[in-house]
């Protein structure tokens, strides 16, 4: 059975191509906080709905994509919420089985940090560039990326206890790993990855293979 996926653009860098994204994405299910429009606008797609407060968005984007036919939430700046928080907690409660994260780095380091501590309260949500992909692991995964795939591992507690790294260049047996630590930095695959711990957060960061095109 096919995954049900959901793509999300925000409102800093793609950090990648416009042929790349047209590539992966075609015609599926996309959702943009605010200035994720933007983005969905140069690649020349074209989303379901856009949340946010509408400060990001050009003007003439949020326009053409209303007389498409795209729902627009409008909401105060003044709020409890950034607008990427906004529409990742209306897009998981749709029930797809993984949400994939455009333009969720760059720009503005607070919204940066901010949104990589949502990878831990949206736990299908996985962050996306044409370089790398991010994404929180909860206590085991097996991460199948080819054989020469370099992978880090950060903590985002004070300690992720128990770690084991099986598959890897640098293995690790039942390690505490401390937060500031750069020992699980650019590992490297040697076969299908394989990661567990006992308590704490601990963050993944894959780098895929990339050609270098003009970005957006």
């Amino acid at each position: 059975m096919m995954k049900k996926l959901a793509y999300v653009f925000l409102s800093g860098e793609a950090g990648g191509s416009i042929e790349y994204y047209k590539n992966l994405i075609e015609e599926k299910d996309i959702y943009c906080g605010d200035g994720g429009a933007n983005l969905v606008d140069e690649i020349g797609l074209y989303p379901k709905e856009i949340w946010g407060d509408m400060d990001s968005v050009r003007e003439e984007v949020l326009k053409k994509f209303q007389e498409m036919g795209t729902q627009v939430k409008k909401f105060s700046p003044d709020k409890d919420f950034t607008d990427g928080e906004l529409i990742l907690e209306y897009v998981s409660s749709k029930g797809y089985d993984e949400i994939h994260v455009i333009g969720g780095f760059g720009g503005r380091i607070d919204h940066s940090l901010t949104n990589t501590n949502l990878l831990f309260k949206y736990r299908r949500v996985k962050f996306i560039t044409e370089r790398e992909e991010v994404f929180a692991i909860d206590s085991f995964a097996e991460l199948d990326y080819p054989s020469g795939t370099t992978v880090s591992f950060i903590p985002f507690t004070d300690e992720v206890v128990g770690v084991t790294l099986i598959g890897f260049k640098f293995p690790l047996d039942n390690y505490t790993l401390k937060r500031g630590e750069s020992i699980c930095m650019s590992n490297v695959i040697l076969q299908r990855g394989r990661v567990e711990f006992k308590a704490g957060k601990l963050l993944c960061v894959v780098q895929k293979k990339y050609r270098k095109n003009m970005e957006i």
